[in-house]
């Protein structure tokens, strides 16, 4: 008997790992999608799949609901009772809580976690000068241009280039550089009122437009602001309020494209039952709208006769702003790695992936997802599903949706401007971007 204990002492002491208990991590859902009863069952059955599948981690799913999400979890980092792993978040989401993401370059390192099946452009969108690599790609939702090729036919014009760095080519043979002077000359020919005449014509009734050429719907001013390159409100000191010049630049295009040019909606435009009440695109009465993928996923344009387009340059440089998901694991966390092999498991479900209805970073399971995306949505549509591909290596980064002192206060305000400059004609742009400067600095020396 004495042998017998002594043995089963050695085999316990030998095997040890055995029967010790597996490393609780908190995976805290609901700051950005996710939290939807079809989706949480998903989520439930890969949790307890992986939970199943070994006895190192076991995650613990925390679920809230959207609304009350961002309290409860600023509740419980500033309490010490932060989860480990948070997502799947955006870039919103995300720089709502700067500061409180741990930098996983080192455990990519660590555990050589391969970034080299992301296009180097998709790695880089989620570090941050200040805090290093605060996210691993994971679902991305690209922009670019929604065309509509009976408004091109109805006009007699050539479609944009599908690919990028190609020039375009009028209707009458004559090459030029698919920039935004280009897409502004296309855009007023395709722009016409009820009587059929354009913005180039003697008698247009700007009172009285049928269809525009362009626009940017869905957005606000940094989403708008984009279109000629990345940015942000806040300079690099992180406390000096701007307006990059280039922004400056997109700000006057879009007004003059507005009041001036005709061929961009105003608000006005945008809330009639025109165009849809905000959903130009499906509205069939524009012929170029630049958005993201997460559109085609619910806008009933499959009736249309529609495809891509690749978005224009400014200055030489093209950006296609981007959105996108992922999950990270807190600065705080006690246990960043079990995090990090909990992590790496949730970024690998498919079944996950599926419940988000998100387009994977991976550069290999991109194809067949537009593929199986466009067979089950699109099934009669000729669309360049490649222009989508090849928009996410000119994603904006600086993203339009990072971080500002005061967040949701600075928001506030200049969507107040986007709203004024979108609505009335005749403004001072620059006394009011002076105006927005202004108080957007008074809100920055006010942030704790």
């Amino acid at each position: 008997m004495k042998k017998f204990l002594v043995a089963m002492l050695v085999l316990a002491l030998a095997g040890g790992a055995l029967f010790a208990a597996p490393t609780h991590v908190r995976w805290f859902v609901g700051l950005g999608s996710g939290g939807d009863a079809p989706t949480v069952i998903v989520e439930k059955k890969v949790v307890d799949a992986y939970n199943a599948s070994q006895n190192e981690v076991f995650i613990d799913l925390e679920i809230v609901g959207n609304s009350q999400a961002y309290n409860t979890l600023a509740t419980e980092i500033s309490g010490g009772n932060s989860p480990d792993i948070v997502g799947p978040v955006g870039i919103r989401g995300r720089d709502s809580f700067k500061g409180a993401w741990a930098d996983l370059q080192p455990l990519v390192d660590k555990y050589k976690w391969d970034l080299a099946k992301f296009d180097k452009a998709t790695v880089d969108f989620f570090r941050t000068k200040d805090q290093g690599l605060v996210g691993l790609p994971y679902a991305i939702y690209p922009s670019f241009m929604y065309v509509n090729r009976a408004a091109f036919k109805e006009a007699g014009i050539p479609l944009p280039p599908q690919k990028y760095g190609a020039p375009y080519v009028d209707e009458k043979g004559k090459s030029m550089p698919w920039d935004i002077n280009a897409l502004r000359t296309v855009a007023m020919k395709l722009t016409v009122d009820k009587n059929g005449k354009t913005p180039n014509e003697a008698g247009f009734d700007s009172d009285n437009i049928a269809q525009w050429g362009f626009g940017q719907q869905m957005t606000d001013l940094r989403d708008v602001a984009t279109l000629f390159g990345a940015g942000n409100f806040v300079a690099a000191d992180g406390k000096t309020a701007q307006i990059p010049a280039n922004w400056v630049a997109g700000i006057k295009w879009v007004y003059d494209g507005i009041w001036k040019d005709h061929f961009y909606p105003s608000k006005t435009a945008s809330d009639s039952d025109v165009l849809n009440k905000g959903d130009w695109f499906a509205s069939g009465h524009i012929a170029m709208s630049q958005v993201h993928t997460w559109y085609a996923g619910f806008a009933d344009i499959a009736k249309l006769d529609w495809t891509t387009a690749a978005m224009p340059s400014y200055n030489g440089k093209i950006t296609a702003k981007m959105h996108a998901d992922t999950f990270e694991i807190t600065k705080t966390s006690k246990s960043k790695d079990a995090a990090f092999k909990a992590l790496t498991y949730l970024l690998a479900s498919p079944e996950l992936l599926n419940a988000y209805g998100a387009m994977p970073a991976q550069k290999s399971a991109q194809a067949a997802y537009l593929a199986a995306f466009a067979k089950a949505k699109f099934p009669s549509n000729d669309v360049n599903w490649q222009t989508v591909i090849d928009s996410i290596a000119y994603n904006d980064n600086p993203n339009h949706e990072s971080w500002m002192p005061s967040f949701q206060e600075t928001t506030t305000r200049y969507t107040a401007f986007y709203e004024k400059f979108t609505s009335t004609p005749g403004l001072d742009l620059a006394a009011e971007e002076k105006a927005l400067v202004a108080d957007m600095q008074k809100i920055f020396a006010a942030a704790k």
